[in-house]
């Protein structure tokens, strides 16, 4: 069923009030991995007045680069990037960080290390494995060319960094009882981008046939992200829901994250047919989101497209109208923040339409700082919320 009718204000309000209210009795343990990526964040020029670091006018759209490709089609032409800085990134570390500062205790475990010792963090990581209360370096991280628009964002990987995390590699550098450790006493226990990491499938097989029998009740909520499977295979695809299923008939309450293009992939691959929900924002999100979860056969699932957010539980689905920002300062590692909020408000208790406010709000205020957001800097903007 639809959450109760309240108004967007009412819904931001009652969020703000219950995640102080959370971060003053402290919201518990998460556990996050597996990735690591350097970012640079970078803009492309349109054009130059001049040959100084700032004398031009970037492209601002992916339709304006998208057009400036295809006028050099059968000829050639020269784009010239300004890299901005270098993040660390991963959809992984994203998260935790974003969780770390709303007051979470969050351990981290992944591809950020330094390439000459590989269990050491790398430098761009360290500010980050700062504010966790564990960071287990596994290998070194992977990279990602980030082109800036201000209508989204063209992520350009490597992953053969990343390639080296696996369930062995894990085991062999945190050991099984620190992990079991770890992971019993979270409340949350995040596992993103299954699209780069080929090791992902092993490590869910770990957790169900290693960790998961040595582990007491109540099990840790379980937060899957597959991060964009536009390049995988539906037989992959398949395979991978597969698995995420066996994770929920062992005990995890797995709530699965997809932007807007990811819900599209998936629903072409589960033949749920919601196209047309998934064209239009609002209350045929929430449906569209309830569809795929009974396909599918988890706790939860959460669309996050950039007008707001709909999700839906066995019991009760919601929309809520995200505050959009026209000029991000930064829109790489918006749907990670998304998903720490969202993830952060499901395991303090609040109600779907409050957890998507909380999604919604933390994405907001990071694309407006460029930083990851206090639980105090988002309650905020939930209680200045501009109308959609």
């Amino acid at each position: 069923m639809l959450c109760p009718m309240s108004t967007r204000t009412e819904i931001a309000h009652a969020a703000a009030d219950a995640l102080e209210a959370t971060a003053r009795r402290g919201p518990g343990h998460a556990f996050v991995g597996f990735d690591g990526f350097i970012d640079t964040i970078t803009r492309l020029v349109d054009t130059r007045h001049g040959m100084g670091p700032t004398d031009y006018v970037p492209l601002n759209t992916i339709e304006a680069f998208a057009a400036r490709c295809a006028a050099a089609a059968g000829k050639s032409t020269n784009l010239e990037r300004v890299p901005l800085e270098d993040r660390f990134g991963g959809n992984g570390p994203l998260m935790a960080s974003a969780l770390a500062s709303m007051g979470m205790r969050t351990t981290f475990v992944g591809a950020i290390g330094r390439e000459d010792s590989h269990h050491e963090v790398h430098p761009v990581f360290q500010p980050f494995a700062a504010r966790c209360l564990h960071a287990r370096a596994v290998c070194p991280p992977s990279t990602t060319l980030c082109l800036e628009f201000d209508d989204g964002k063209l992520m350009l990987n490597e992953t053969l960094g990343v390639q080296r995390v696996t369930w062995g590699k894990i085991i062999e550098t945190c050991g099984l009882p620190w992990l079991v450790d770890r992971i019993g006493e979270a409340k949350l226990l995040g596992i993103v981008n299954w699209s780069l990491l080929g090791g992902v499938e092993g490590i869910w097989r770990g957790l169900i046939r290693e960790v998961r029998p040595r582990l007491a009740a109540p099990l840790p909520a379980m937060f899957i992200d597959l991060s964009d499977p536009a390049k995988r295979t539906d037989s992959d695809i398949t395979a991978a829901l597969e698995l995420v299923q066996e994770l929920s008939r062992a005990g995890f309450g797995v709530t699965l994250g997809l932007n807007l293009a990811e819900a599209q992939r998936i629903d072409q691959v589960i033949g749920t047919r919601e196209k047309g929900k998934l064209e239009r924002a609002g209350a045929p999100i929430a449906l569209a989101a309830a569809a795929i979860r009974e396909a599918i056969g988890v706790a939860c699932v959460v669309i996050h497209p950039r007008e707001g957010a709909g999700a839906a539980t066995a019991g009760a689905s919601g929309w809520f109208d995200g505050p959009l920002a026209k000029k991000p300062r930064l829109s790489t590692g918006a749907g990670d923040h998304f998903n720490a909020g969202f993830a952060f408000a499901q395991v303090a208790g609040l109600a779907i339409d409050q957890c998507l406010g909380v999604g919604c709000a933390t994405s907001g205020a990071y694309v407006r700082d460029a930083a990851s957001p206090s639980a105090a800097r988002v309650a905020g903007l939930l209680r200045n919320l501009e109308e959609p």
